[in-house]
């Protein structure tokens, strides 16, 4: 990993603090309520880059941490992913209510440093700082206890993402610095073949996420998105998967050479290992395919992006 790319104590310090201080209260109360939880290992996702409880890419219907319907539960994540050009980092707070409400806090940082010394300093940072605040709601079905039947857990989910970078993802042809994600999932785990299977639709205008801004004077308009994941769990607490999510392509004019900016869809293949029930462990490989065409800008590299991604959560 470049030095360039890893975040400093001081930029982590104060997100940390406040999320670890949710953290405890949120554990206090959900031993309050309740100090036996039923939830099986790994059976309510690791936490994914928006913040939400799922995979990596992708949410899934399941309510983050392990409080069942009478308790209140908690994970606090820290996320990292390395590719070649670029880094982002992510941590957050995800707190589930009685396992029918999840609430999320992400703070993300994305790495440009290697970008912008190339373009003479052009960006004008070396980070693109995004905060997204999720909500999750149960809509229907039990994703372990339902396994007489063929009906999936159904969530739906909207997500809040404010950029902090307003007159650059501007200057990168998009038309607002934040956005509304609306998402539904549905997970169905299947206990006797230890496999689930989730499915997700998003509604969406964001660039990378969100991290080069929002739609585009051109194309400002939600466009659906699909987003699959599946996991084989090969013990109670090693598990194996993958997932695929679809982006949408709107940066195709900016003060950028036309393509510069061309999004492609993302993928990873994982593997989670959850030691204890307080504490998973994640994996991946990711490919993030095309994030800036160096070619059009007079460039070697900076496309197909590759990444290695870790992250660790602490759950309640």
């Amino acid at each position: 990993m470049h030095n360039a790319h890893r975040p400093t104590r001081k930029n982590l310090s104060l997100p940390l603090a406040i999320a670890a201080a949710s953290l405890l209260l949120a554990s206090n109360l959900a031993l309050a309520e309740g100090s036996h939880s039923s939830k099986l290992l790994l059976t309510g996702g690791v936490s994914q880059l928006e913040g939400a409880a799922g995979g990596g890419l992708t949410p899934w219907a399941v309510i983050g941490g392990y409080g069942t319907d009478d308790e209140i539960g908690a994970s606090l994540h820290y996320s990292y992913a390395d590719a070649q050009d670029f880094a982002l980092s992510t941590e957050g707070l995800t707190v589930g209510l009685y396992d029918r409400v999840e609430l999320s806090l992400a703070e993300q940082r994305f790495n440009v440093s290697d970008l912008n010394s190339a373009l003479g300093g052009l960006l004008g940072t070396s980070d693109i700082k995004q905060t997204i605040l999720g909500a999750k709601v149960r809509l229907a079905g039990e994703a372990v206890l339902d396994q007489d039947t063929w009906m999936p857990q159904i969530a739906a989910g909207v997500q809040y993402k404010k950029n902090q970078e307003e007159k650059l993802v501007k200057f990168l042809g998009a038309k607002d610095d934040a956005g509304v994600d609306y998402y539904l999932s549905a997970t169905k785990l299947f206990i006797g073949q230890s496999l689930l299977v989730n499915g997700t639709l998003r509604m969406t205008k964001a660039n990378q996420l969100g991290l080069l801004g929002f739609g585009s004077e051109d194309n400002n308009s939600y466009k659906p998105q699909l987003e699959f994941s599946t996991a084989y769990l090969l013990s109670r607490d090693l598990t194996v998967g993958a997932e695929y999510r679809m982006k949408p392509d709107n940066l195709d004019k900016s003060n950028l050479p036309n393509g510069t900016l061309a999004e492609d869809d993302w993928w990873d293949v994982f593997i989670a290992y959850a030691p204890t029930k307080n504490v998973s462990l994640t994996a991946a490989y990711v490919n993030l395919g095309n994030v800036v065409d160096g070619s059009k800008l007079g460039l070697n590299g900076f496309t197909d992006q590759q990444a290695t991604y870790l992250s660790v959560q602490l759950g309640f």
